[in-house]
């Protein structure tokens, strides 16, 4: 089964082309990373649990008030009141707040990464011939070399990101809008980085257009990665374990070896700034 990892930037279109991959005629399941880090702290979960007990302490409002609309004091499904998230994140986020960091990443991370991989192995054992991985930050995260073949959405013309942005989020000043972007890893960046993996690795949706052209992108590269990745090839790896970890294995290694030779070339640029 192909791991196809899905990343972009803010206001290029990456939520936009997970629509189109998990619709017919493609119909792929899709492990959306956001998704499931909302699920593992939901109440009840191990995640959320261990949140509360180490939070609430010093949070009083850390979770979200008791209404008929959160369910009462025990929540919806009995398990408790949703957590309040900006409570939460200003008990996380600011100066001197690094170790309060650190212990929600402790508790997070892991949990998202094992309800990931319990949905990747759903797919596998259902015979799909690609899962996609909607990660946001999927080279910044070390996703990456787990990915058989990565798909960045990007836009060749930075105004036209500035332009979605700001008609999406139309709270946002231009200052704002700059500073978001400014935030993230530069797409061009990552379609860059993303091409060099090779046509079997690595392919870009270039979203400056409409929704019509898009889906034509996505289309045109979709026949792509299913040209280099035939179901037939799902199929043997399905039936063949052994296979399918050797193919994995070579798929990892060499990811590794193109993140690091990516890394060396960007620090031999900035020496020579």
């Amino acid at each position: 089964m192909l791991l196809l990892g899905l990343t972009g930037s803010i206001a290029t279109g990456k939520s936009t082309v997970s629509d189109i991959l998990s619709s017919p005629p493609y119909n792929l399941p899709v492990v959306d990373a956001d998704k499931v880090a909302r699920q593992v702290v939901e109440p009840g979960t191990s995640g959320y649990k261990q949140i509360v007990s180490h939070f609430r302490p010093s949070t009083p409002d850390l979770l979200a008030p008791a209404t008929p609309e959160t369910g009462g004091e025990q929540g919806r499904n009995g398990k408790g009141r949703p957590l309040n998230r900006p409570a939460l994140g200003r008990a996380v986020f600011g100066a001197g707040k690094e170790k309060e960091r650190k212990v929600l990443n402790s508790i997070v991370h892991p949990a998202v990464r094992r309800e990931m991989y319990k949905q990747m192995l759903y797919a596998y054992l259902r015979g799909n011939w690609a899962v996609v991985l909607d990660v946001p930050l999927l080279f910044e995260s070390g996703w990456e070399p787990l990915c058989g073949t990565i798909m960045v959405v990007a836009v060749k013309d930075a105004k036209v990101q500035m332009q979605r942005l700001r008609a999406r989020d139309q709270h946002l000043t231009e200052e704002d809008a700059e500073n978001r972007v400014a935030a993230q890893w530069d797409v061009r960046d990552k379609a860059e980085r993303c091409m060099r993996r090779g046509e079997k690795a690595g392919v870009v949706v270039w979203n400056d257009g409409g929704k019509e052209e898009l889906r034509e992108e996505v289309d045109r590269v979709m026949g792509v990665v299913r040209q280099n990745h035939p179901q037939w090839w799902a199929w043997a790896l399905l039936l063949c374990p052994p296979l399918a970890a050797m193919s994995g294995t070579w798929s990892y290694v060499r990811s590794w070896w193109i993140k690091r030779e990516w890394e060396r070339e960007k620090q031999l640029e900035k020496a020579k700034l």
